[in-house]
């Protein structure tokens, strides 16, 4: 049985701001899909797709505080870029750069509507199929 991950959904507060955290730290292009305020995200390239995504506003309002949503890690090439990148548009590092020996260095941030997320450069790129 494959348990990989197939598809992602970020929900959150503003679209649009999201949107532009998004293409700025980690290139991703988004594709107007269903209703108004709803995409399609495409993390890679046609040759290489990456994983599905998908953006839209939450449902319900996020309360109290901790991970609220599922906690996803992207591999990315260049750690340093997206750091500087999630720090230039609004978003908040809350943990720098953690080596995890015969993985890889892990960073999480916050970003623009309070999502955890975590970028790793991977010392051998996990396979996707």
């Amino acid at each position: 049985m494959s348990s990989n991950l197939a598809s992602f959904a970020v929900h959150v507060d503003n679209v649009d701001r999201a949107r532009r955290f998004y293409e700025a730290v980690f290139g991703w292009v988004f594709e107007p899909w269903g209703p108004p305020g709803f995409y399609l995200i495409h993390t890679g390239t046609p040759e290489d797709p990456g994983v599905q995504g998908l953006m839209h506003e939450r449902m319900e309002p996020r309360v109290g505080t901790g991970l609220n949503g599922l906690e996803a890690t992207f591999a990315v090439d260049d750690l340093d870029a997206v750091l500087a990148a999630v720090k230039a548009n609004g978003g908040k590092v809350t943990m720098d750069k953690a080596p995890i020996p015969t993985v890889g260095v892990l960073i999480r941030f916050d970003d623009t509507e309070g999502n955890n997320v975590g970028a790793m450069a991977y010392e051998t790129r996990p396979v996707t199929r």
